[in-house]
């Protein structure tokens, strides 16, 4: 049995504070099929293209400017663990707290997801199924 570097981790894997696009978006899909939640490959890279584009080189961007949606769309990231947040509170010179929200990549949650092997759930026909073909079409639009 080896010794493992202290620089090295468990699972053999160096410990890194950076990620790609594609182990992201990678990451977004299988963090939402974990949740029962699907996105195709082609959403996932955009959500991921979206939240490389606030982050860039940095690890962490502050909460306050993001715009709603996007801030619903890092609240969806930070529910499968693709980011997380902290806060700092500072005081001011007239003697009032100031909290500031940062949003930060969490990387090793995102080589654990992406590194997850997918399996598939094949769903066999049943016949308790079956009393769906007959009802017709119709019956399924709106009005």
């Amino acid at each position: 049995m080896s010794k493992i570097n202290s620089e090295e981790q468990e699972d053999g894997i160096l410990p890194r504070n950076f990620t790609n696009i594609d182990e992201l978006s990678l990451a977004i899909s299988k963090g939402l099929s974990l949740q029962n939640r699907s996105m195709s490959q082609e959403e996932a890279f955009e959500a991921a293209e979206h939240l490389i584009n606030f982050f860039g080189y940095n690890d962490r961007v502050i909460d306050n400017m993001l715009e709603p949606e996007d801030r619903d769309a890092f609240y969806t990231m930070e529910d499968i663990g693709v980011l997380q947040t902290e806060r700092e509170e500072t005081t001011l010179f007239d003697g009032r707290e100031w909290r500031i929200h940062y949003w930060i990549l969490n990387v090793g949650k995102i080589i654990q997801l992406s590194r997850i092997k997918e399996t598939s759930r094949k769903v066999e026909k049943d016949e308790s199924f079956q009393i769906y073909d007959e009802i017709p079409d119709e019956y399924w639009k709106p009005n």
